[in-house]
């Protein structure tokens, strides 16, 4: 059995804070709700969560169009009403809001690497997995790309994103034979991005990390068995 100091989620053993005035709207399928609830539970914090349906398609409905005119998941309402879209915006908000646990880092250098390690992960791995699938999943039909506007899914993009996210995988590979962790010592949010990234890519178009991708899959191992990545 491991030690309390062999275990690098040991802040879920503590009593989560509850912020009753904070609000998720958020959908159970969606990757990108997940990369902020992974991130919650890594702070160990309890949010509210208000299911929004996207196979029902509620997230079109006038109601959240109210919260987020952009019409995606997930968006945090704050006790004043303030609602704030975008991934990594409420990512931060978070981690301004509740300091403790840190995954942006916690100095200069160690934000703006972990913030652009985040970024490539995201761009060059996570949004090339959503291109794939939003160009050929019959249900998104006219809703190609996320937002309030409507545009045809052009499926000639599905094979050149496919080859992206192997070139994500080659150079993750090559990333991880060097570091322990995406962004370099520590787990951030920038492993968050990219287990999703993994999981998504795995399950929407059965592109799981390849075979021989030694350093990927003992990363993946870790960052997996992490309480936070059941969120």
């Amino acid at each position: 059995m491991a030690r309390n100091s062999d275990r690098p989620d040991l802040p879920f053993r503590r009593k989560p804070i509850t912020t009753e005035s904070l609000k998720l709207y958020q959908s159970g399928g969606s990757p990108n709700s997940r990369r902020v609830r992974i991130f919650i539970a890594e702070k160990n914090l309890t949010i509210p969560n208000v299911a929004v349906d996207l196979g029902k398609g509620e997230q079109h409905a006038e109601a959240y169009r109210a919260i987020n005119p952009r019409r995606v998941v997930p968006t945090l309402v704050l006790g004043d009403g303030t609602s704030i879209g975008e991934v990594p915006a409420i990512q931060r908000y978070l981690e301004d809001a509740f300091p403790q646990h840190p995954l942006f880092g916690t100095n200069a250098k160690e934000k703006a690497l972990i913030t652009m390690w985040e970024r490539r992960v995201e761009l060059e791995g996570f949004a090339s997995v959503m291109e794939a699938i939003r160009n050929v999943l019959p249900g998104l039909q006219g809703r190609a790309i996320a937002g309030p506007h409507d545009y045809e899914q052009i499926p000639a993009l599905v094979e050149r994103s496919k080859q992206r996210v192997a070139n994500f995988y080659i150079d993750l590979e090559a990333r991880l034979s060097e570091v322990s962790f995406v962004a370099g010592d520590r787990y951030s949010v920038a492993d968050i991005t990219a287990l999703v990234t993994v999981d998504f890519a795995t399950k929407a178009i059965d592109m799981p990390v390849p075979e021989g991708h030694v350093a990927t899959k003992r990363w993946y191992a870790e960052v997996s068995g992490r309480v936070s990545a059941g969120a």
